[in-house]
């Protein structure tokens, strides 16, 4: 007769591998201040490692090193030698390397979040890097970015308008940005952000811990938002 007692033990006793949430976006949108808040939320509750990937230096690294939000060897850097969407879609060992050794190094990590290089809006994560991932805007960059489409902007999992504390200084209308992203994600979410607005910083909190808990009862199935032109039937009806 098999040992329901024990088998139950087992399970409760099982720590998943941790969540891989990618973060992504155009130079300048504030992935590493997105990643410092992260860190600075949920360090408290949640074991947290971070991999940053800049092209030649590690100055994403050195930023969250010297923010304080996680011990330094929590925080790991990647040098790409090349355009950044190449180490994290088309040849991603280093970075898969980097993740691997952190998860060794603390084996009860819950999650690893992983910083792409600024790039353009075509660049993504490859499914097989991470389980989930956030695409970064700005209102800096412009009200219209979000109209302009894009595999990060209409697929990735979660959307961030992010410094909307900035839209009164650069002329942009928050609530029409985040609409436009909305209309061209369908039900995938959008949050516009401002690390001076509490309620926003929820709102990406509970998006995050959701995340987390889909992955570890095997909900979460990594999607690839692409690059992938969008096909058009010129024979339909």
């Amino acid at each position: 007769m098999p040992d329901h007692h024990s088998h139950g033990e087992r399970h409760t006793h099982v720590h998943p591998r941790a969540l891989r949430l990618g973060v992504c976006g155009p130079v300048g949108t504030g992935k590493s201040s997105l990643i410092a808040l992260l860190c600075r939320e949920l360090a408290g509750r949640l074991s947290l490692a971070v991999v940053t990937n800049d092209i030649y230096t590690d100055e994403d690294a050195r930023f969250l090193r010297s923010a304080g939000v996680l011990d330094a060897d929590r925080i790991r850097a990647v040098e790409t030698g090349a355009c950044p969407h190449t180490a994290i879609r088309d040849d991603i060992s280093a970075n898969l390397m980097a993740v691997e050794e952190l998860e060794d190094d603390y084996g009860d990590l819950d999650l690893v979040l992983v910083e792409s290089g600024g790039d353009n809006l075509t660049a993504t994560f490859s499914p097989a890097l991470v389980d989930a991932q956030v695409f970064v805007l700005d209102v800096a960059g412009g009200g219209d970015v979000a109209r302009k489409g894009g595999p990060g902007i209409e697929r990735a999992d979660l959307l961030v308008v992010n410094k909307t504390d900035l839209a009164p200084y650069v002329g942009v209308d928050v609530a029409q940005m985040v609409a436009d992203a909305t209309v061209a994600r369908g039900t995938r979410p959008v949050i516009g952000l401002s690390r001076l607005d509490g309620t926003s910083i929820s709102e990406l909190l509970s998006w995050v811990e959701a995340t987390l808990d889909a992955h570890r009862t095997g909900a979460l199935v990594p999607q690839d938002p692409g690059p992938m032109a969008r096909h058009v039937h010129a024979h339909e009806h």
